[in-house]
């Protein structure tokens, strides 16, 4: 089955539903959603930068939450749009979650990257991630 998010409107906010094959999927795929949001055309950002990033939490749900704000705070404090990902998560019994992801982008080019929705935060509020059969499936609400 291949990797999907959805946007849906939640009261001010947006959400994003995502399914996915595996969860190395649907980590790529949650963070292709929160660009899709943020900007008009996230198609238009290109794979021209590499940034790397290492992630542990204690629980799946903290780790897509921080996962996320780390994809959010490169847009903002660093103007770096990410588009592409290669995420590996991995899990131990008794030992926190970890990430480790290699996010492609470019900088921020307003002349070709039209900001949609700014995108305040990540919240925790009505945050899941579950196994559904085959599948994993996650919602996340974005405060804008």
């Amino acid at each position: 089955m291949p990797s999907m998010y959805e946007i849906f409107e939640h009261t001010a906010d947006v959400g994003i539903r995502i399914r996915a094959a595996s969860l190395d999927g649907l980590f790529a795929d949650a963070a292709r959603g929160l660009l899709a949001i943020m900007l008009e055309t996230p198609e238009a950002v290109e794979p021209r930068q590499t940034v790397p990033i290492r992630l542990q939490a204690d629980d799946l749900e903290e780790l897509l939450h921080d996962w996320l704000a780390e994809v959010l705070y490169t847009f903002h404090a660093e103007r770096i749009a990410l588009s592409a990902f290669r995420v590996t998560i991995t899990r131990e019994d008794g030992r926190p979650a970890q990430l480790e992801a290699t996010a492609r982008g470019e900088t921020l080019d307003l002349a070709r990257h039209q900001v949609d929705v700014e995108v305040k935060a990540i919240t925790w509020h009505g945050l899941t991630l579950h196994p559904d059969g085959v599948e994993w499936v996650a919602e996340v609400i974005v405060d804008i």
